[in-house]
């Protein structure tokens, strides 16, 4: 066992009445929570499973040394922390380790899993790890520092997102499998069982480096297996699994959805089109069974606006995959279509998915800046006709400089608080806002 229990425990946080705007409505707190003028502070990722299910806790990450474009640097000098929201916005370290990356926190609230990334190309080791919040104490679950069973792939550069099943039985996260000599090297879905602490492989392709894979968050037996991924068609990496060549500029990328066995492959019905492209921000309808997708509109990827879109996936095969809107029986509900000119980028739902909140840029402006970039929140009844109802909060500020400099923002469990990052005053530093009313 390893301990981080005598970590000090500090309090940055401030109110930033400034942030809000006369077109803010009344009532709104917000607060930043880290104010260390000395490191960079975000928040995870929308859809990551970083809160405690009281909705009082949640995971984020520090960085010594900020690297804008680069999300592997970005990962190994990542140190995590939880905020304990009614404790005065107070920050404990949780992690030390080089490489501690892709945070998970258990559905009970009472783990937060974690991989810790030392691998090279071909070589190095990972561990899956966990941290106790409530004693603090960490442990190592399992070490790979050797092929993957029934492989000859060593995994390296994992994902900076984990994401973990609704049972909480089961982690998944990707990683490169290239041995840093041959070009074209496929990156891998592994899957963890967090009950006998063993790992597989069980989805391999050379066009899948950017993942982004997510568990249905669904209570049904069956439905927690199902796992949404990425493909970004004719994305390939080199031998030291950095991307080469560019995403296919005619369709796009397309989503998919596996079972966690690597059987029943099916297809989400966005882009590949000509016309609609995925913008690689997509999560599930909170604990349901369709998924909320966003897209950009517009030849030739010059964007006009940024829709929603509502679907759930289809059972295809290698003749009928791939074809995004055009797949036979495509369920689609354009859930923005009472919105004019919806400029929908970085999104997250609450569990019950009838609340969300995003981002929203204004194309055309030289800036993502600004008056150009603004944060909503909004509902979504229930039903395969919902449509959106959304309600302007504030400016964020962010400047927008490389991944880890935009939003990404996201509600607490209970949807009454919302979360977003900014380095409207130079360094990055994480943000919430309270006190708002849903449309």
């Amino acid at each position: 066992m390893e301990s981080l229990v005598d970590a000090p425990v500090v309090r940055q946080s401030r109110q930033r009445p400034d942030l809000l705007t006369p077109q803010s409505p009344k009532g709104l707190r917000v607060v930043q929570i880290t104010t260390d003028p000395e490191a960079n502070n975000s928040h995870i990722y929308m859809e990551s499973h970083v809160f405690t299910p009281d909705s009082r806790r949640f995971v984020y990450q520090r960085f010594s040394k900020f690297y804008p474009d680069n999300h592997s640097k970005a990962a190994r000098n990542a140190v995590l922390y939880l905020c304990d929201i009614e404790d005065g916005f107070s920050l404990r370290q949780l992690t030390d380790e080089v490489g501690a990356t892709a945070p998970s926190v258990s559905p009970d609230g009472k783990y937060v899993y974690y991989i810790v990334d030392q691998t090279v190309p071909g070589g190095g080791k990972a561990m899956l790890k966990r941290v106790s919040l409530d004693s603090f104490q960490r442990e190592t679950l399992l070490v790979i520092d050797s092929p993957l069973p029934g492989t000859d792939y060593r995994p390296s550069r994992f994902y900076v997102l984990s994401t973990i099943s609704s049972d909480g039985k089961r982690l998944a996260i990707s990683a490169f499998l290239g041995d840093g000599r041959k070009e074209g090297a496929p990156t891998g879905l592994l899957v963890f069982d967090l009950v006998d602490c063993s790992v597989r492989l069980v989805y391999e392709h050379p066009e899948f480096h950017n993942m982004h894979s997510q568990y249905c968050q669904s209570k049904d037996a069956q439905a927690s297996h199902d796992i949404m991924i990425q493909h970004n068609h004719g994305s390939l990496y080199d031998s030291q699994g950095k991307s080469v060549t560019p995403l296919d500029e005619q369709l796009g990328a397309d989503i998919h959805v596996i079972r966690d066995d690597g059987t029943n492959w099916r297809d989400m019905p966005w882009g590949r089109d000509g016309e609609e492209f995925i913008h690689g921000h997509e999560c599930w309808r909170g604990e349901g069974l369709s998924a909320i997708g966003g897209v950009y509109i517009g030849a030739g990827r010059d964007p006009v606006h940024q829709p929603l879109i509502e679907s759930w996936p289809i059972p295809t095969d290698e003749k009928t995959s791939h074809q995004g809107k055009n797949l036979p029986d495509a369920r689609r509900n354009l859930i923005s279509r009472n919105i004019e000119n919806p400029g929908f980028n970085h999104f997250a739902f609450d569990p019950s998915g009838t609340k969300m909140i995003s981002d929203w840029i204004c194309y055309g402006a030289e800036e993502r800046q600004g008056e150009n970039c603004k944060l909503f929140i909004g509902t979504l009844h229930e039903g395969e006709d919902a449509s959106l109802k959304v309600k302007y909060l504030l400016h964020p500020g962010c400047s927008w400089n490389g991944w880890l400099a935009h939003p990404h923002p996201f509600l607490s469990p209970d949807g009454q608080k919302a979360f977003f990052n900014s380095d409207i005053d130079g360094n990055l530093q994480i943000y919430m806002v309270d006190g708002y009313e849903y449309p």
